[in-house]
């Protein structure tokens, strides 16, 4: 028999009792008093709190007003840059751009159906909405890419840093989307900036924990075999760890541009345009047929890029082939 900590079988004990006045307290025609039911909670502290939080955010607003004012004004420029060269270039060749890099990344299989969705997207009127879409979705992967890789790196190095990071990204994971949305449009007022901002926060803890854990599972007979040549910390970095690592980092990648798709719709609500808004209008209007036709085209290409972006299946190899 399993023999438990000392800590373990008293907070079962406890746990044991508990229920068992609960049982109890609802079994006995027992009248529950009103400090019991309603949680004495201080009157006006949320009141309170909240204008606190309304100050910070007006002085943030007063005092950084030129770093907005130059952050919007160069991340506007970058998705006009993107979705310029997706939309403006003619659709043959901007499906040929996707479709040969598929083949290239992944193989034929992944080029087929890079085709077949394309051709779903331009058959159905989606064409310009996707770019437009596709555009703030590589706006937000490449600062998650940006941020994230380092940051994964110096948590995989650093064990304070990573437990200073963990619930940092744990909020930035579970917070309520339309909580971050509030600062967002007020620092940066309503567009597409704002939109790719809310799709950072919400996508980028996924490619710094890959990244971490990516190189925290490197083997450490290559560590020391790296050691044993003598390679210096920035040639084992990037020559050793960062190889091995590359099918997490990958990975971390691919989850990215999938969370980030999943905040089309999101961002639409707050002046994003693109194929979040046909979804939200058929919502608006009730138009079933069509809000399903628009999140169709939002899962091909999330399907679509996931493929591609995947690499090639490597084949299993037998005892007998090494």
């Amino acid at each position: 028999m399993r023999d438990y900590p000392p800590g373990q079988k008293l907070a079962a004990w406890v746990l044991a009792l508990v229920l068992l006045l609960s049982s109890l307290w609802w079994m006995l025609p027992v009248t529950t008093p009103d400090w019991l039911t309603v949680f004495p909670a201080p009157d006006g502290l949320d009141d309170r709190s909240a204008k606190t939080i309304d100050r910070g955010v007006a002085w943030m607003k007063t005092e950084w007003v030129a770093f907005f004012d130059i952050f919007t004004f160069w991340m506007r420029r970058l998705l006009n840059v993107i979705e310029a060269f997706l939309v403006k270039t003619p659709w043959p060749l901007t499906a040929a751009l996707f479709i040969g890099a598929s083949a290239l990344l992944s193989g034929a299989r992944a080029a087929i159906f890079m085709a077949a969705c394309l051709a779903y997207l331009g058959l159905f009127g989606f064409w310009e909405k996707s770019m437009s879409t596709l555009a703030l979705v590589a706006a937000a992967v490449g600062v998650c890419i940006s941020v994230g890789l380092p940051l994964g790196i110096l948590a995989a190095k650093n064990a304070s840093f990573e437990r200073l990071l963990a619930p940092v990204l744990d909020v930035m994971q579970t917070l309520p989307t339309f909580v971050y949305l509030i600062p967002a449009v007020a620092f940066f007022s309503i567009g597409k900036p704002p939109g790719v901002i809310a799709t950072v926060i919400f996508a980028l803890p996924s490619m710094v924990r890959l990244t971490a854990l990516g190189l925290q599972q490197v083997p450490i007979a290559a560590r020391e075999a790296a050691d044993a040549f003598g390679a210096t910390g920035w040639q084992k970095m990037l020559k050793v760890e960062l190889p091995l690592a590359l099918p997490s980092i990958r990975l971390g990648i691919n989850q990215t541009i999938m969370m980030s798709l999943s905040m089309v719709v999101v961002a639409a609500m707050i002046g994003a345009g693109g194929l979040g808004l046909d979804v939200i209008r058929s919502l608006q209007h009730l138009k079933t047929g069509q809000g399903f036709l628009a999140g169709m085209a939002i899962v091909l290409c999330a399907m679509a890029l996931d493929r591609m972006v995947r690499g090639r299946a490597r084949p299993n190899r037998s005892p007998e082939d090494s």
